[in-house]
This record gives structure tokens, sequence and C-alpha cells, in this order.
């Protein structure tokens, strides 16, 4: 494989290996894959932070990655999109990924293969890396921050239609009670209570309706996401939620408080300008855990 620092400057590879980079198969498993955004500022050896942000349901790849250019750019960091497609072993699948297992694929698995080839091509700082997703992507990121919270520096959780509650009595994936038998892992909330973590949502985003379609009847999104604050909190997790008013189920519009969330980690200056106003990426209605 290659790593971008060993082509010279003038390489056409650097430019292809650069900014939008192509969809790369995921090592050990090439039906799933994924692209980056590697910021123009890259320079070999400069160790650049890691954000991993993984698409919904709709598996709106391209336009989640346009979204994230600024942010990239601003903060000098790479961003992971991994892409886990619809219909593997089964052509009707389009939640397996949202569970971490599905059809013998572990999905948490195959991301923590793809920061690997994220390090080596890109000399890239994968031990532990900001997550985010939204609606499906925020189910994949409170599961994975469960079973590898030493991975992960922060989380943001976008509007999830279902959550894991951190209950023994449970089994996976609503509660934690089977993950030893299913993934060889005792999930340790203490250790994903070091993880700060941000729940976000729209305040026009109720979703019963969807959700009812799908069978979980007399549940909502912002209840969903209430119940993954009240046992996040309840373990010990600062969590911040923020409800954005006057937006649907959209990643685009819940993306300016996870953008602020993650800049305030990386640059407290960078999140609030002078003179006490808010920064646009960190505009909604906040609240404690």
């Amino acid at each position: 494989m290659i790593r971008v620092a060993d082509l010279p400057a003038a390489h056409p590879g650097r430019r292809l290996l650069t900014k939008r980079t192509p969809f790369f198969a995921a090592p050990g498993e090439p039906r799933c894959s994924y692209c980056a955004y590697v910021p123009t500022s890259w320079t070999p050896e400069a160790e650049l932070p890691v954000l991993v942000a993984v698409h919904g349901t709709g598996r709106s790849v391209g336009e989640l990655r346009e979204g994230f250019i600024p942010f990239a750019e601003r903060h000098r960091l790479i961003v992971v999109f991994p892409l886990f497609p619809v219909g593997i072993d089964d052509p009707d699948d389009v939640d397996g990924y949202k569970r971490l297992e599905a059809h013998g694929i572990r999905f948490d698995l195959v991301l923590l293969e793809i920061l690997e080839q994220v390090r080596f091509r890109w000399n890239a700082r994968v031990g532990t890396v900001l997550l985010c997703g939204h609606s499906g992507g925020g189910q994949f990121a409170h599961r994975f921050l469960y079973l590898h919270p030493d991975r992960v520096t922060a989380v943001a959780v976008g509007a999830p239609g279902g959550v894991t509650v951190l209950d023994r009595s449970l089994a996976w994936p609503e509660g934690i009670g089977d993950t030893r038998r299913r993934f060889g892992i005792t999930v340790d909330p203490t250790a994903v209570a070091r993880v700060p973590a941000l729940l976000v949502i729209g305040g026009d985003d109720d979703g019963r309706a969807d959700l009812a379609a799908m069978g979980e009847h007399g549940h909502s999104r912002p209840e969903q996401l209430d119940r993954l604050a009240e046992s996040l909190t309840r373990h010990g997790s600062v969590v911040e939620k923020v409800v954005v008013p006057g937006v649907g189920h959209s990643a685009a519009g819940t993306r300016p408080p996870v953008t602020g969330f993650f800049a305030r980690l990386l640059d407290p200056a960078c999140a609030r300008p002078a003179g006490g106003g808010v920064a646009p990426e960190d505009r909604g209605t906040r609240s404690p855990g």
C-alpha cells in the first residue's frame, strides 16, 4: 500500500490522495469502503488528528463529506467517512451496521481496520478519534463508544431512532447484558464516562411516525435521545444536549453544534469569537445532560 509521504511532491498521486480522496475498499471486508478529506495543509510529517463521520440510513456519504470540508480545513484534521452498504447478504438489510454486527460482519472492527490504513497512508493520529454520526450513524457512534471507549476522544450523537442503554439486564442492542458473549467485550461504563458526549437533535425532529412504521410504536427520536442522555449521565458521563430550533431530521441542519463541540475540544479559542458572541458552528439550544 502506498504511503502518501513516499510519493514525490509533484507526483499526481499526491493530488489523488489529498483533499477529496477516492473510495477505498475496507481492508478485510471489501464489501465496505471509505473515503476521506485530507486538508490542503497536510504534510508528511504533520500527524494530523482524525474525525470519523458515520452516515445515516440513506448513505449520503458525498454530501456528508462536503459538509465537513470547511471544518477539516479550519482545524487541520483528516475526516474519514466509512460506507457500510445496503444489502450485504440480505438485499433488504439497511440497518445491520447500526447494531455493529450483522451477517457475520463486525462493523466496529471494519472501522478499526480502516483507521489503521488511514494511519499508515497519511501518517495520521488514530489512537483516539473524534466520532460523530446522525440518525443511523448516531446509533453506530454511541454503540462503538460502548465497545471501544479507549479509541474515542469525544462523540457526537445526532437524532438516533434507537439507542442502547447501559443496562446489563437487557440484551444487545437494547442493553449491554450480553456483550461479552456477542463481542468478546464487557462494556465498562466508567471508561465510557471518560469520553465527552454531545447529543443533538432538530427541534422539529419528532420521528414518531417513522419509528411506528418500523415497529417502534410509542417512541419518538427526542424520547430516544433523552433515554440515552439519562443512561449516560446516570453512569457518570459528561453529556451536553443541544436542540436546534426549526430543524427537522437533518444531518446538515444539526452539524453546526457538532463542529462547535469538536472545535472547543481541539482549540477552545476557536469555538467562540472575541466579544462573547456565538460562532456559526456553535448554535443551538443547550441543556446539561
